[in-house]
């Protein structure tokens, strides 16, 4: 299961620092173009979440699992040996088409197949390593691009092809509830929705924010996400049973989790821009000097959350993550100068901001998974995924607009030092939300705590 994440967590940032190869390989120079690399894929992965994770609540998740995988390692392959830019999109397309499957059916068979008492042990692991493959693509992919861009995609295959393998061989069987067909015209909402959000977001830039096709992006989604609320009120079966947001824990780690993203993927995006565009370092030095804060996130979510967890619960674990990350990145707001010095300036924010990741990122996913009833495993694991995101995609368009196109070395420092603020805070609204919404209720803990009141006669 962990290999499966693996596979498509690291196809979110390892592809970024490819792209200037693709396109000199390709014989391009519109980076808008070669952009839909990343975005095709963004988009179409947080659109068929929540589809697909519906779909396999009614077949055996092993068989859903091991389709995903296959899709997404064959497309690999299919991307690395594409011979053009429009044949890499569309297989990239493809590639997230697997990862859509292969996420949330992953994460209902450890649900599904874990003692009730090791669940949350077992969704923290996976996370971690989900977390640690997202942050360490740059590195990889900086590592990679050395030899040529096309192993970015074919590193790949021996994850998938051992996945497959192990898979067949020692997945247990999982079969699917049965429940009714989801609601075709809900699927199509929020399958729209949810694309036209990610295109919005990751394209608003280029596009220009008031221009015609963002409105439009945005406009579509503010519709479609709209209706598809109100029929999933009304229908008798709905796509996303609105009971999993009525379940304290599920909504609050889901708010949580998507003001926490925000400020993942902002922070990731900025360290690659400011070391390459500010300081000019090359990819495969930019990757390297990332490496210390993915470190940090197995540590911290193997070996110290739990027990925080037990002592002081969910809620302050996760608030105290945020709120370490947040100090992350104040650090290099505070710290950070044109002239280039990694461990005065930006080392000691890395380190610390892998703590903060290894607290909360397990912390809110295990809290809001360990939430679910049975029949409900894949579908509300595609649905915290899928805020997660669209998380990511709400920070790195955050980051562009507040970066905006400062050209002096004296400007994009302010720059930089605003969105490295912006983040930090919206790092901190995660830890207020999760504070606020999965700390145990007073009134409940207060009736636990007293005696049982004695008979009347």
């Amino acid at each position: 299961m962990c290999a499966g994440v693996v596979l498509a967590s690291l196809d979110l940032f390892i592809v970024n620092v490819a792209l200037p190869d693709i396109a000199r390989d390709f014989g391009t120079t519109n980076l808008a173009d070669v952009s839909w690399v990343l975005n095709a894929y963004a988009i179409t992965y947080a659109a068929l979440l929540v589809l697909f994770g519906r779909m396999a609540e009614r077949r055996a998740r092993q068989n859903g699992f091991l389709l995903g995988v296959a899709i997404f390692t064959a497309a690999s392959a299919a991307c690395g040996l594409a011979d053009s830019l429009p044949a890499l999109v569309a297989f990239r397309i493809l590639q997230a088409v697997g990862a859509a499957l292969l996420t949330p059916t992953s994460l209902s068979l450890i649900l599904a197949t874990t003692d009730a008492e090791r669940r949350s042990d077992a969704v923290r692991a996976w996370t971690a390593v989900g977390g640690v493959a997202a942050a360490i693509g740059p590195v990889v992919g900086g590592l990679l691009v050395a030899g040529s861009w096309r192993w970015v995609f074919f590193v790949n295959l021996p994850i998938g092809i051992a996945a497959l393998v192990v898979g067949w061989r020692r997945l247990p069987h999982v079969p699917g509830h049965p429940v009714p067909h989801p609601d075709a015209l809900g699927a199509a909402l929020i399958t729209v929705g949810i694309a036209a959000l990610t295109a919005g977001l990751v394209k608003g830039e280029d596009w220009g924010w008031g221009s015609a096709p963002t409105v439009v992006a945005l406009a579509v989604a503010v519709t479609t996400l709209g209706l598809f609320v109100l029929r999933s009120l009304r229908h008798r079966n709905p796509l996303v049973d609105p009971a999993l947001f009525r379940m304290r824990a599920f909504s609050g780690a889901s708010v949580a989790m998507t003001l926490f993203s925000m400020a993942f993927g902002g922070m990731l995006l900025s360290v690659v821009l400011w070391e390459q565009g500010v300081w000019g370092w090359s990819a495969l030095k930019t990757g390297l000097a990332i490496a210390p804060g993915p470190l940090m996130v197995p540590v911290f979510a193997f070996f110290v959350a739990g027990p925080l967890i037990v002592r002081f619960g969910a809620g302050r674990v996760a608030a105290a993550g945020t709120t370490i990350f947040a100090a992350g990145i104040a650090w290099w707001a505070l710290a950070a100068g044109v002239e280039p010095d990694y461990v005065g300036d930006m080392l000691g924010g890395m380190l610390v901001t892998g703590v903060g990741v290894g607290l909360t990122l397990p912390t809110l996913m295990a809290t809001a998974a360990g939430s679910l009833p049975p029949q409900s495993f894949a579908t509300g694991s595609a649905v915290i995924n899928m805020l997660r995101q669209v998380g990511l995609a709400v920070g790195v368009a955050v980051l562009i607009a507040v970066l905006g196109t400062a050209s002096g070395a004296t400007d994009q420092l302010a720059a930089f030092q605003a969105a490295w603020w912006v983040l930090a805070a919206l790092s901190l609204a995660g830890g207020v939300a999760a504070l606020l919404l999965l700390a145990p209720r007073r009134r409940a803990a207060v009736h636990a705590a007293q005696p049982a009141a004695a008979p009347t006669r």
